[in-house]
């Protein structure tokens, strides 16, 4: 069903686990996780032919993405894959998801076909969450995700995101939300990820801000300091930086819903100190033109709107000084050293050079673009989001027209806004340059991201000194460090769930399971957790393999030091070849063990022969921690087996005991197997009798009809032609 797609070995493993569990997957931007979605999808479509899967993006550009990537990838019609928009409408979408298979949405419209029961979810096997980390709050993603749980019949859940967050109950809280068991989490360094991760310079060029600014700098920190004391004055408010300004706002707008005229007078003042906030980190970061377009805009607004902290605000001789002075430095074009910096850093820039400059303010980005396009080896565009700021504004259609353009080397330069930040299949980028450090982790993970994907790359962060530029770029660095070390937290916690979780939370299916296991393993923890779990364990003797969970899936068990001592015996090639006598075959590694560390081997050996297994071998493999993962492992896929309803011919083991031979020579009759070889010998009480029998007591069995019986009778009685 998949094509010209091979899996790398962590996607492989991804999968296996989000194959049965809810999951939400961690992984770097640029190493395929819309792929492991593209796998899942087409396994639940193998298990479940009749159900839909829903892939959940939160911009167009992305979902259209997506659905680019099906229709190259997976062997499944046009007709069957549909997109929903805001610009589709509810009608059309109501038709289109009765006919799709796979659905490509964001998730504001879905949320409204969901309440407005245009669709419904009972029929979706999987879902997927692209950029998980938005699940937060009231966000979309929440609520489908819960009424998801609450009304499908086959519920399995895929949250997919390269950086989930740096605050350990937000990411808890996604985890929540997504209704997450299990985590995969892989970085740059892991052993799985790391030969596909490209290297990636990171470069900080510090400036110094003019002395020419000083003066701008002194009036508007005076002007924001006056608004601060009044606040103080008025609240008793500790007020130290914006963080605490944002959560006076929260507050006092709280106050403000029981008509508290002093709130009502605090919340005027504080507008205006987060303007001039805004105004400041400007100056700092961008420059004298962004500011005044700033201020000029905030004139304008005074002279026409009615709002009171505006007109106070301009009319404040602390604001009024900074606007001249800084309209007196833009006569003389003196302006942030960034703007030089930048210049020279893109002015060799080559033409099939691929580079984005991030700017966190719309303000500076039409000012970046006309001052790189003064270079002569530089073609530069901007990239924003759909809202209207001065004029300036992308459609979605608008956005992927530009992507295109950019990969067709029509520029070479994009400046981007933030909603360059997230997902967009943006071409493979030489370089990344960021007009200013963000204090997000991650913002500065997904703007990072854009380059180094199939090349090496360069990112390089310009910052101001003694500017909140130095504050923001300390920050990003320890949420980033905190994310991991929360990330690896979680990660050892849900493993702990899975262990201890007790084992009657597997459910069997109506008929049961069979697992025929080779006798040597008869002693193992990994038999008596099976046993535990009501499953049949069928003790035989198996030429290959440890388990057989059908007739053509084989399952060869190792714990970490027996896969290193296989490896030095040469045991292990004898197993791999032997195994591919059966169509499908399984390692699973059990172990807390460190693989690379074992028998003084070096690391790159077990590499080699890991990749060789997924590679040469097309063997996945399987990792869990201790016997009672083991067995949870082959109890989910054996149910996955009788799910689709096959017929396991006991024919690949050999029976032991006089019973099992007995079951073994009857199932081997045309149309018989295991379900009918039991009726048939308690009816007629031995092999002899049963190939004795005629058509007419042979029907006499359940599900034995005139033709079963024809065939039986046929394969007995005929000579036996040789040659």
């Amino acid at each position: 069903m998949i094509k010209d797609f091979t899996p790398r070995l962590y996607q492989q493993t991804i999968f296996a686990s989000a194959s049965e569990k809810n999951t939400l997957v961690v992984l770097p931007t640029g190493l395929g996780k819309t792929f492991i979605f593209l796998m899942l999808a087409a396994h639940r479509l193998k298990l479940f032919p009749h159900s839909k899967i829903l892939f959940l993006g939160p911009t167009k550009p992305l979902i259209s993405q997506y659905l680019k990537e099906f229709k190259k990838h997976l062997e499944i019609d046009d007709k069957d894959l549909a997109m929903f928009t805001g610009n589709v409408t509810p009608e059309k979408r109501e038709k289109l998801w009765m006919d799709a298979k796979i659905i490509f949405s964001t998730p504001q419209g879905l949320e409204n076909d969901i309440i407005s029961n245009r669709i419904k979810l009972d029929d979706v096997s999987l879902i997927g969450f692209d950029e998980a980390h938005r699940a937060t709050g009231e966000y979309s993603y929440t609520w489908i995700a819960k009424q998801y749980m609450k009304k499908s019949k086959k519920p399995l859940i895929l949250g997919l995101t390269a950086s989930p967050g740096s605050d350990a109950e937000k990411i808890m809280e996604v985890v929540s939300n997504l209704q997450i068991t299990n985590i995969e989490i892989r970085g740059d360094e892991d052993p799985d990820v790391k030969p596909y991760i490209q290297e990636v310079k990171v470069k900080w060029v510090y400036v110094e801000l003019p002395q020419h600014f000083n003066s701008v700098l002194k009036y508007l920190k005076n002007c924001y300091e006056s608004k601060v004391m009044i606040l103080k004055n008025k609240t008793n408010a500790k007020i130290e930086n914006k963080s605490d300004l944002l959560a006076l706002q929260g507050s006092l707008l709280s106050r403000i819903k029981d008509n508290d005229i002093e709130s009502m007078m605090a919340m005027s003042v504080l507008a205006e100190a987060i303007k001039v906030q805004h105004a400041l980190e400007l100056l700092e970061s961008q420059g004298i033109t962004p500011l005044l377009d700033y201020m000029n805009e905030l004139m304008a607004k005074a002279t026409l709107g009615k709002t009171k902290a505006v007109k106070n605000l301009v009319a404040d001789p602390n604001f009024k000084s900074a606007l001249i002075i800084a309209r007196n430095l833009k006569e003389l074009n003196i302006e942030h050293p960034k703007i030089q910096e930048l210049k020279n850093m893109l002015k060799d820039a080559k033409e099939d050079t691929k580079i984005i400059v991030f700017s966190q303010f719309r303000d500076s980005i039409t000012n970046l673009v006309n001052e790189i396009n003064k270079l002569e080896n530089v073609k530069s565009a901007i990239f924003v989001g759909q809202q209207k700021k001065k004029g300036i504004g992308m459609s979605q259609k608008d956005q992927i027209n530009m992507l295109e353009r950019f990969k067709n080397n029509e520029f070479n330069v994009l400046v981007m806004s933030s909603v360059g930040e997230e997902g967009l299949d943006i071409p493979a980028v030489d370089k990344v340059i960021f007009y200013e450090p963000v204090p997000s982790a991650i913002r500065t993970i997904q703007r990072r991201g854009r380059t180094g994907r199939q090349s090496k790359g360069e990112v390089i962060v310009l910052v101001t000194k003694g500017t909140r530029d130095e504050g923001y770029r300390w920050s990003a660095f320890h949420k980033e460090n905190r994310m991991q070390k929360i990330m690896n937290n979680l990660k050892m916690r849900f493993y702990t769930r899975t262990a201890d979780r007790k084992i009657s939370e597997f459910i069997l299916p109506e008929n049961g399971i069979t697992i025929y296991a080779d006798h040597r393993e008869k002693s193992s923890g990994v038999i008596k957790k099976l046993l535990d779990l009501g499953i049949d364990i069928k003790l035989v003797s198996l030429e290959v393999g440890d388990y057989l969970l059908s007739d053509d899936l084989c399952i060869e068990y190792k714990t970490v030091p027996d896969f290193v001592d296989s490896l030095l015996d040469k045991r292990l090639f004898t197993q791999l070849r032997n195994m591919k006598k059966y169509s499908r075959q399984i390692i699973i590694l059990e172990g807390k063990e460190d693989i690379f560390s074992q028998r003084n081997l070096h690391p790159n050996a077990i590499r080699g022969m890991l990749a060789t297994i997924a590679i040469d071998y097309c063997i996945p493999i399987i990792y869990t921690k201790d016997a009672d993962e083991s067995a949870l492992m082959l109890a989910m896929i054996a149910k996955r087996e009788v799910t689709e309803n096959k017929e396991f011919t006991m024919h690949t083991a050999k029976p032991i005991t006089l019973k099992e031979q007995q079951e073994y020579i009857i199932s081997a009759l045309p149309g018989v197997g295991p379900a009918l070889c039991k009726p048939l010998l308690e009816k007629f009480g031995s092999v002899k009798k049963v190939l004795n029998a005629n058509e007419e007591r042979l029907k006499e069995v359940d599900l034995i009809g005139e033709k079963k019986a024809a065939k039986i009778r046929e394969i007995v009685d005929s000579d036996y032609i040789n040659g």
